[in-house]
């Protein structure tokens, strides 16, 4: 077993403490009872020198603890202290990249990431106490227009009033992510069908009656949904497909309208 060099100093401190308080015990007994007619054990040169003794040892001692194991302590402290600062910094940096990596940079909502990670566990939980879970799947129309006509620029601009609306439209304990490209889905657990279809309306109104501005242009979008309320039997994937299909039966429908 191998001691730290701090432990190490203790005990060589301890040591010289202990090796002091002998001597000067075997000094006081060396000098024989005190009283009238008292007969010294020992001559008082050999008592003398075994105080001394043990004064150079206590002074040692006391030097040894002052000049080494003190500094040696101050040091551990501060390794110490870096090491915290260290572990904070490292947490929030771990904590950072973990939000990085559950979130579009673009518009600040959750990714697909997080989208996959949570539809499952919401399945899961709601399988368990039996209620509805409903997905809102989006897909701005004609989006690349957009992008060809006026720059990607402004096609960022219409991306993040989307998610806007979006935010604005959910409950807090829905989950609003953009999928990628021009795509959003929404879980909203706890929706019947109607429920769902009337959420999907007021999010495509919302979005039409966006503007987004480029020069001396005026931009509207709009977006077709599909939607679908899981059946508690299907998988995650599966019930994602099922959102999707509906999202490209309402493309093949004219776009700009919501298919269940």
């Amino acid at each position: 077993m191998r001691f730290h060099k701090s432990e190490t100093a203790f005990f060589v401190f301890v040591a010289l403490i202990l090796v002091s308080g002998v001597l000067t015990v075997y000094a006081y007994h060396s000098v024989g009872d005190y009283g009238f007619g008292y007969v010294p054990r020992v001559d008082t040169l050999t008592v003398a020198r075994l105080l001394f003794g043990s004064a150079v040892l206590t002074a040692t001692a006391l030097t040894f603890g002052m000049f080494f194991i003190y500094p040696l302590i101050r040091t551990q402290v501060r390794e110490e202290g870096k090491l915290r600062a260290m572990t904070e910094s490292l947490s929030m940096r771990s904590q950072t990249l973990e939000h990085a990596a559950l979130t579009d940079s673009l518009t600040g909502m959750q990714n697909r990431r997080y989208f996959d990670d949570a539809l499952g566990e919401y399945l899961q939980e709601f399988r368990r106490i039996n209620k509805p879970v409903g997905l809102v799947i989006l897909d701005l129309d004609h989006f690349k227009a957009v992008n060809d006509t006026h720059g990607h620029d402004v096609g960022d601009e219409v991306l993040k009033a989307v998610a806007n609306c979006l935010r604005d439209f959910t409950r807090h304990h829905d989950v609003a992510a953009r999928l990628g490209g021009e795509e959003f889905a929404v879980v909203a657990p706890n929706m019947d069908m109607e429920s769902l279809a009337k959420l999907a309306e007021r999010i495509r109104i919302a979005i039409a009656q966006l503007s987004v501005s480029s020069g001396n242009v005026t931009l509207r979008v709009t977006t077709s949904v599909g939607l679908a309320v899981w059946d508690r039997k299907e998988s995650a994937e599966d019930f994602f497909r099922r959102a999707d299909r509906m999202l490209y039966q309402a493309k093949r429908m004219g776009r700009n309208r919501v298919c269940a």
